[in-house]
């Protein structure tokens, strides 16, 4: 009882700053210019039909009435058309969810593997602390921390088309595929099979999954490091280790749990920005998700499509931050019961 109460006070608060978010996401868009600003400049259409265009998208209208049309209407699944030139009044959610489709599959693969490989590698690093192995995290934690993003999927770019020339020349092109390494999203793929979808899929989402990887495993590894550290030497794991536990017990049974809290954290935080900053990856390997559909908006002033996007990603970080409070209910029910 006490954890489905937890969870309804949780989504009463997450509610409210939702609808805070979509407000302010919506006044930031509407003051970014003129939604009509490339029909204004062309010379065929008429005043009548940009005055008629204005009317059926709401702005002729004041700030607040047209927020809450367009609450409205996008609680209802209609989320707009784009007034974007070229795209012909098309439906927004459709643009947006296919968009999101295509970031998801990538971002979701990527932070899942680094969240166990962080958290595995962490706890490694805390228990055999000042090892080799606690260096060797360290270190690399450090490198990839100093990398920005771009350039690591630039350098495994780079040298993804160095290994498939290598693999031409070494005649195996027909047995791992021409070319193994995709530098391409899965879209563009054209393949002749089964085996040959299977490999071309898992060779075009390696490179942009150990993109985002690298950094997210780098920040979940020092978090679990410190974390875990932090815990084995508090008291209660100090009391079990003098009870005569074996170290197993201690660490997993007693230490893991709770040292789990900051990195669940750090996890729904960066879920949210890494969703969001995928355009840089998404650009690098040539990706037509979210990164590449707000790019586009901005481009063109698409205030449909840009307000879409902001609140799917919006009520994705408010999802993954409610997500966060759950699992800390979860690992530790005095913060559920309190």
């Amino acid at each position: 009882m006490n954890l489905v109460i937890y969870i309804l006070r949780r989504l009463a608060i997450s509610i409210p700053v939702l609808l805070v978010g979509t407000f302010l996401c919506f006044v930031m868009v509407a003051g970014t210019g003129d939604p009509l600003g490339e029909l204004r400049q062309n010379p065929q259409i008429s005043k009548e039909a940009l005055a008629a265009t204005a009317a059926k998208l709401g702005l002729d209208q004041g700030i607040i009435p047209r927020y809450f049309t367009w609450l409205g209407d996008f609680l209802t699944g209609n989320w707009g058309i784009s007034i974007a030139q070229g795209n012909a009044l098309a439906p927004v959610a459709p643009k947006v969810m296919a968009a999101l489709g295509v970031t998801f599959k990538l971002v979701v693969g990527a932070e899942i593997l680094a969240l166990i490989v962080g958290i595995i590698v962490g706890v490694l690093a805390a228990v055999k602390q000042y090892s080799i192995i606690d260096y060797i995290a360290t270190t690399l934690a450090f490198l990839l921390f100093s990398m920005p993003i771009f350039c690591v999927a630039i350098v495994l770019k780079r040298y993804a088309i160095e290994i498939n020339g290598w693999v031409r020349d070494l005649g195996l092109s027909d047995v791992l595929g021409n070319p193994w390494l995709r530098t391409t999203s899965p879209e563009q793929l054209k393949t002749d099979g089964v085996g040959d979808f299977i490999t071309s899929t898992i060779g075009a989402y390696l490179l942009p999954t150990l993109s985002i990887m690298a950094i997210s495993f780098a920040a979940y590894s020092r978090f679990q490091r410190a974390s875990m550290l932090e815990v084995m030497g508090s008291d209660y794991v100090r009391t079990a280790r003098a009870k005569g536990l074996a170290n197993g017990r201690v660490i997993f049974r007693h230490a893991f749990r709770n040292a789990l809290i900051p990195v669940t954290t750090l996890f729904s935080v960066n879920f949210g920005s890494v969703l969001a900053g995928a355009i840089i990856t998404e650009t690098v390997f040539n990706w037509h998700g979210m990164g590449t559909l707000l790019v586009e908006a901005v481009t063109k002033n698409d205030t449909q499509v840009m307000m879409g996007w902001l609140v799917v990603i919006a009520s994705l970080v408010i999802i993954a931050n409610l997500i966060a409070d759950l699992m800390y209910g979860i690992l530790d029910p005095r913060i559920r019961v309190g």
